[in-house]
């Protein structure tokens, strides 16, 4: 099932380590923040899922469409993996930060919360990218090979 490179296998390596991420945020985040509610613990799970399988779709491209410039899966996975997270801190930037907060409580620098920026997530966002990138590679293969496997 391994040996041949194969788009599916991408996404479905991508969704199982999204999913296991996820499922790690799903349990480890009553203790991280007290206050959160079964909301957002089922959202990070199913954020993560659908992190990794998106990770895994874009194993096809091998280049960049546009400016025709070669992407690597240690590129092109943890961008994806930061700009995904990076937009999520847009639209949850007052929870997240509230989780941050009582993670690290008010460590301040002058009277910014340099700890308790959303953008973080960023940062977390391309470690997991680089993993799910690294694991969905590995067992999925990337580029047209991938491709043209599930079209045969």
């Amino acid at each position: 099932m391994f040996s041949n490179p194969s788009l599916i296998t991408r996404i479905g390596v991508g969704k199982l380590v999204g999913s296991v991420i996820g499922l790690i945020g799903f349990v480890a985040l009553p203790w991280i923040w007290p206050e959160a509610d079964m909301l957002i613990r089922w959202g990070i799970l199913l954020w993560y899922t659908t992190f990794g399988a998106i990770i895994g779709v874009f194993g096809a491209f091998t280049r960049h469409p546009i400016l025709k410039l070669p992407m690597p899966w240690f590129v092109r996975a943890p961008f994806i993996g930061a700009w995904m997270n990076f937009v999520l801190a847009f639209f949850a930037y007052d929870k997240m930060e509230a989780m941050l907060v009582s993670l690290f409580g008010a460590l301040n620098l002058g009277d910014v919360g340099w700890m308790t920026s959303p953008f973080w997530f960023a940062l977390e966002g391309a470690i997991a990218g680089l993993l799910i990138g690294w694991l969905a590679t590995r067992f999925g293969g990337e580029g047209l090979a991938a491709v043209e496997a599930d079209a045969a």
